[in-house]
């Protein structure tokens, strides 16, 4: 069994820490570390952390994408989770992201947020504004899915393989988006509904709070630069997959009238 860390960056968010550490606390599958980086908290977020027996990194310059880097070069498992701390995960997430992860050509996996609370209309928000154009915009312009940061897995290789090139040092950058571009297009990243999680509706607060995500996501393309090209993704991608299905019929038995797809 692989061992799994669960990274959470947190910022003067103890009652949604609180919540998320308990529903840790419940999986089918236990993490085998967690690990909880303050960035710059003045409430209990910490103390909050640390009673329920996770590690605690202190990572005093300001940014998620900071905190979030701090904390997956801290982790020592086998897989690396990212929570954030409104995240609210079903009994059964870390052990369907090991699931997920146990096929060797997937380096990550990803599922969608779901609010908490807010009524109605504002779920219906959520998946035309936010979740559904998030998915579908960003999977068009990667090659492949992209990571969630409130409900996402990976690999602690690819780890290894990125984070030399992720905006660490970038407060404004959505450090998911930032990961899912160090991704080759060429490799596999699975979103499944199974990893979805319950998040606070905190993006759709207000017309600030989408004004800045909106900005926020238009700079982490820009600073990415060629990296970000969706045709330049796109292009690679398909060359992997060309190379891909050459390989497939060059082992096909002889005699054999189909192909693998």
């Amino acid at each position: 069994m692989p061992r799994v860390s669960v990274v959470i960056p947190v910022r003067d968010d103890a009652v949604h820490l609180r919540r998320c550490l308990t529903a840790l606390a419940a999986q089918t599958r236990p993490a085998d570390e967690v690990v909880v980086v303050d960035n710059g908290s003045t409430d209990d977020s910490a103390a909050v952390a640390r009673d329920a027996g996770a590690v605690v990194l202190t990572e005093p310059v300001p940014g998620i994408a900071r905190a979030s880097a701090r904390g997956y070069d801290q982790a020592s498992g086998d897989v690396v989770v990212r929570l954030d701390a409104d995240s609210v995960p079903p009994p059964s997430w870390i052990a369907d992201a090991v699931r997920l992860l146990a096929d060797p050509e997937v380096v990550a996996v990803t599922g969608p947020g779901r609010p908490r609370g807010g009524g109605p209309v504002v779920r219906r928000l959520w998946d035309a504004v936010y979740m559904g154009p998030y998915f579908v915009l960003m999977w068009s312009a990667l090659g492949h899915p992209p990571l969630f940061g409130s409900a996402m897995a990976m690999r602690r290789s690819t780890w290894v393989a990125v984070g030399g090139r992720v905006h660490r040092d970038d407060a404004e950058v959505h450090d998911d988006v930032d990961l899912s571009m160090q991704l080759d297009p060429a490799w596999r990243v699975v979103a499944d509904p199974v990893l979805t999680v319950q998040v606070s509706a905190r993006p759709l607060s207000g017309l600030r709070s989408v004004w800045v995500r909106t900005r926020r996501a238009f700079h982490t393309f820009r600073v990415n630069g060629r990296r970000a090209n969706p045709v330049r993704r796109w292009a690679r991608r398909l060359r992997a997959g060309s190379r891909s299905r050459r390989w497939w019929r060059s082992r096909r038995p002889a005699g054999s009238g189909t192909t693998m797809r």
